[in-house]
Order: structure tokens, then sequence, then C-alpha cells
């Protein structure tokens, strides 16, 4: 008696785009050893469908309608500790991704990646193994180990997002000028920027401002 074949890696895949799930599906499954089990468009239908398929992954982006990928996959780890999840997504800012993986993702994949690296990608989130392209990895480890940004440091770099001078923000902050001055400086040395354009890009992409609308 020959032996029998393995069991295929199964997959939820999470996705508020029919065309994403579809394309996605589709292409997957043309690797006999994936199979696609389910699909979910909201947050709040993630552990329904985890709880009905039982999937070996959860392929799940972070911009989904509804409460989003971080508070839908908090919700499955909550249902299922052993849940294993990869953060598919177009674009997340570090803070997301670092937020994700604190709440249990083992990897994450930009939409742009190649179909053979979701592949790999897959399979070492199945066996439960962490998968982070040495890019973003580097750029967590240098957003953990960085200078903290202090909660005042915070407040100035959202008025210099906004386009405050020194002036005004020192009149925002009821602090004088000079104390001003003495935080941006702080502030472009930590961030290893020049000038408060760099500031305020650098500080957007690591999740420390978010710019509203």
């Amino acid at each position: 008696m020959s032996d029998a074949a393995p069991l295929p890696l199964t997959v939820l895949i999470v996705d508020d785009h029919f065309v994403v799930r579809s394309g996605l599906a589709a292409s997957l499954e043309l690797d006999d050893t994936i199979r696609i089990v389910g699909e979910a468009e909201r947050s709040e239908e993630v552990v329904a469908a985890y709880r009905q398929h039982r999937p070996r992954v959860v392929l799940l982006d972070l911009q989904l309608p509804g409460q989003g990928g971080i508070a839908a996959m908090a919700a499955l780890r909550a249902h299922d500790a052993n849940a294993r999840v990869l953060i598919f997504s177009t674009f997340a800012r570090d803070d997301e991704i670092q937020a994700a993986l604190d709440a249990g993702a083992l990897g994450f994949l930009q939409k742009s990646a190649s179909r053979e690296e979701l592949l790999a990608a897959l399979r070492s989130v199945a066996q439960g193994r962490r998968h982070l392209s040495p890019e973003i990895a580097r750029r967590l480890n240098a957003l953990r180990l960085g200078p903290a940004i202090t909660p005042r440091e915070r407040e100035i770099l959202a008025l210099i997002a906004r386009g405050r001078a020194n002036k005004e923000i020192a009149a925002v902050l009821d602090i004088s000028e000079d104390t001003v001055k003495r935080h941006v400086s702080h502030i472009l040395e930590k961030l290893d920027v020049n000038d408060r354009a760099q500031a305020t890009a650098e500080a957007i992409r690591r999740g420390i401002v978010k710019m509203e609308g």
C-alpha cells in the first residue's frame, strides 16, 4: 500500500475586494498543495469563517471595513490562540505591522510580492515560523530600538505636520519658542532627518503622526 498524499495547506482569504480574493484563490490553487477553503470580506466575519473552515493559515488584509484587520486578528486569536495569520496588505505603516505582530500575526507580506514569495510565506506561517522580509524586519527593529519620541515631541510633531511654525506651536502649547526649537532639534536627531518636511514624512511612515482625511 502506497503512502497517502500529504494534506493540502488550507487557506482562508480575508480581503474586502472580490477581485483580489478571486485572483488570489485562482493563483494559489494552481499549486496542488494549496487549497482555499473559505473567504471573508469584513472584520466581523473572520471568526465565524475560521470556525467554519478551520484553515491552517489565515491570509488577512489589514485594511478591512468594520473594525479593521488588527481588531479582527485579536478576536481570532482570542477564539483560538493557535490561529496562524499572515498579513497580506498593500500598505501598512510600521506601527500597524508591529501592532499586528504583537496581536499574534506570524508574518507580513506586501501585495506587490511575487506568487513564489507568497507561497513561501504561507508555508513558513503554516509551520509556525515568523515570516518578514529583511527590509521590514530592519525597520521594525529600528522602531523598537530607536530613541523614544516623548509625548511632548509627539504633540510638536503633529503640529509640524499641520504646517505650524515654531511661534504658533509655542502659542498652542503655552511654552517658549526657544523650548520649541530645542524639541524640534531633538526630534530631527531622533528621527535621523535633516528638516521639518523629512520629519513629517518619517513620523507618518512610522505611525507617530496620523494624518486626518
